[in-house]
């Protein structure tokens, strides 16, 4: 497999695998290859880095991937607590809410509820701006 930083005629850059190089030139003479922003089939490679594999595998300490964990986890705490201390809980009522501030039928405030994903894939196709909560992280005195 090969990897190639490719550019488009607008200037739009992206990368792309291949089998080898001859399936790129065999791909792109054929004009199989495409810009995934704006469809143009003009496309060419881009000046790229190499590649330079050490002797050896370096993996992250052992204690950074803690680190990192316990640090998410305190980001998606704090998250959920400044939610829950500054926004509207609507329960079961939040996509009928949303919809309405959306369109202007409710007052503009923050909220937040439960909705199935067939409400919140339905809202979002409308228009109307949600996002999930994080999941309140276990209590860190009871994990592992």
């Amino acid at each position: 497999m090969i990897r190639y930083a490719l550019k488009c005629d607008h200037d739009h850059g992206f990368e792309a695998w291949f089998g080898s190089s001859t399936d790129y030139d065999d791909q792109a003479g054929r004009g199989l290859v495409e810009c995934p922003f704006c469809g143009s089939r003009a496309v060419e490679k881009a000046i790229m880095s190499p590649s330079v594999n050490g002797t050896k595998k370096s993996a992250p300490a052992p204690d950074t991937a803690a680190k990192v964990q316990t640090l998410m986890m305190q980001a998606a705490r704090g998250v959920r607590a400044h939610v829950e201390a500054n926004f509207d809980y609507v329960g079961d009522s939040f996509a009928r809410e949303a919809r309405d501030i959306h369109e202007g039928k409710s007052e503009k405030r923050e909220i937040y509820g439960e909705a199935t994903p067939a409400e919140v894939r339905k809202l979002k196709d409308d228009g109307v701006p949600v996002s999930a909560l994080p999941d309140a992280p276990p209590d860190p005195s009871k994990v592992n």
